[in-house]
């Protein structure tokens, strides 16, 4: 019985044995297999980190208003007699828009002058009376104070009058008519807008944060759409002395010639701040820059070897980097890049640490410092 158990058991051994053996050998073959049979190289795009002169400013969108600018409008109610104004022309100050019928207004003017007259010849009289004891004092009291109320009448009636002819406040350049002749203007009806566009104002906003980089005298640059290929200059003229309590905001107004009146108020723009002397920091485009909760992140690549065509094969390896500011398809890199680092700039969503990689720069990021998308 035991010779029987001895042989059973050695036979079991030998059978479970060559199971095992089976299984090593064939984990050994599998893992020759996938070590013959590796991931083949990512293809990226990459370029070396450079220093490049950056000139620090600040970026906001501005509004551009008139110095003056006003819709002009009547005081008091009329009917259109005249209108003197082309639309769109340039006016000067005090010249006559608009008059309205004011004939009604005329007669009673005649009327209070010709009483002032007779006030005034009845006082001159009483006055060499009174000097020879022919009226009382109280009479001549009477006779001024009457003078004086039909002088004040005539003035008030020259000025209801003066009402009714629509004068220009300032200089400027006049829109589209609102009225007809004939037409009955009540008060405060729109006649024509009326702008002064040379100079004129571009007004931002800035974080609170940044109000000690900015100063009454400093130079900004406005860039707008309209006109891609224009540079406005101008210089800050005022900054609010109060802060928005909702925004935590300074808002900031600039001044800039207009000579040929291209900029007009209502249009807005990206407002330039320029804070001080250039300076040389590491950049490199937006694309190569990975953003996560871990923080921001760049792969380098580093050469190992050839492959059997004669690229270069690479090793890309993750590196957490500290980003700047940025400008048009560059960013500015603080900390964690050296000057030369070979960067990848597309292509780094299928990397990962000691992923292999080869360079194709067939198709490569934009990497302007002025870049201005245009709409599509």
């Amino acid at each position: 019985m035991s010779r029987r158990m001895v042989i059973m058991l050695v036979l079991a051994g030998l059978f479970f044995g060559s199971i095992f053996a089976y299984k090593a050998f064939q984990g050994y073959m599998m893992k020759k297999y996938m070590s013959s049979h590796a991931m083949p190289p990512t293809t990226v795009s990459a370029s070396r980190a450079t220093a490049l002169s950056w000139q620090p400013k600040l970026v906001a969108t501005g509004n551009i208003r008139a110095v003056n600018g006003v819709d002009v409008t009547t005081e008091i109610a009329g009917l259109i007699k005249e209108i003197k104004f082309t639309p769109g022309q340039i006016i000067n100050t005090n010249d006559l828009l608009l008059e309205l019928n004011a004939d009604t207004e005329i007669a009673q003017l005649t009327a209070l002058e010709a009483q002032a007259e007779l006030a005034q010849i009845t006082y001159d009289r009483d006055k060499e009376q009174f000097a020879v004891q022919g009226v009382s004092q109280a009479t001549l009291d009477i006779d001024w104070s009457n003078l004086k109320t039909l002088k004040a009448q005539v003035e008030q009636q020259k000025a209801l009058i003066a009402k009714k002819m629509i004068r220009a406040p300032f200089k400027g350049r006049l829109g589209i008519s609102r009225v007809n002749l004939g037409q009955y203007l009540n008060s405060g009806d729109k006649i024509v807008t009326l702008q002064s566009l040379d100079p004129i104002y571009v007004d931002f906003y800035l974080p609170q944060q940044n109000l000690p980089q900015v100063h009454k005298g400093q130079s900004i640059v406005l860039v707008i759409d309209t006109y891609p290929n224009l540079i406005f200059q101008g210089k800050i003229t005022s900054i609010n002395p109060k802060i928005d309590s909702e925004t935590r905001n300074v808002e900031v107004e600039a001044t800039l010639s207009n000579p040929a009146e291209k900029l007009f108020p209502g249009m807005f723009g990206i407002v330039e701040v320029q804070t001080g002397s250039p300076q040389d920091f590491i950049t490199v485009p937006q694309t190569a820059i990975s953003y996560n909760a871990f923080g921001d992140l760049v792969y380098i690549l580093k050469a190992k070897e050839k492959d059997s065509k004669g690229n270069t094969v690479y090793i890309a390896n993750q590196k957490f980097i500290t980003v700047g500011e940025t400008r048009g398809d560059q960013v500015q890199i603080l900390k964690g890049l050296e000057k030369g680092d070979l960067v990848v700039t597309a292509g780094q969503l299928k990397l990962k640490n000691e992923s292999l990689a080869v360079i194709d720069n067939t198709i490569l990021p934009s990497n302007n410092p002025t870049s201005n998308p245009q709409n599509e």
